[in-house]
């Protein structure tokens, strides 16, 4: 029996963000990719999010910082392209989130990841 998906899906992890996190096509939306993305932070996959990243504004690297356990994701809006997400985490200084609208393309029949804007 599989952990639960750190998405907060409710799923099992090999039944939600696994599949996304083991093979980047499975992401056949936005907010799929958006969740494989959370559950890659609160995991440590550090290898997946540079993957998912779009070329044009990845990072050549990528440290994630091992302080922040991420907690809990609310989608609360998606549209054609947009995911915007709460992202809820506990850090060295207590509980903290990240109000974001992220912005995705898709190109070669895979979705990744453009930019983002903090709300506050």
């Amino acid at each position: 029996m599989s952990s639960r998906c750190p998405c907060t899906s409710g799923l099992p992890l090999d039944a939600c963000c696994g599949r996304v996190l083991a093979d980047h096509a499975a992401a056949r939306t936005p907010e799929q990719l958006m969740r494989s993305r959370f559950s890659a932070f609160a995991l440590g996959d550090s290898a997946h999010l540079l993957r998912t990243w779009h070329r044009s504004t990845r990072p050549a690297t990528l440290e994630l910082d091992s302080t922040i356990r991420w907690t809990r994701l609310d989608v609360e809006r998606t549209d054609t392209a947009l995911v915007e997400f709460v992202a809820r985490y506990r850090g060295p200084n207590g509980p903290g989130k990240q109000h974001e609208t992220s912005r995705f393309v898709r190109e070669d029949g895979l979705w990744f990841y453009l930019d983002g804007v903090s709300l506050a």
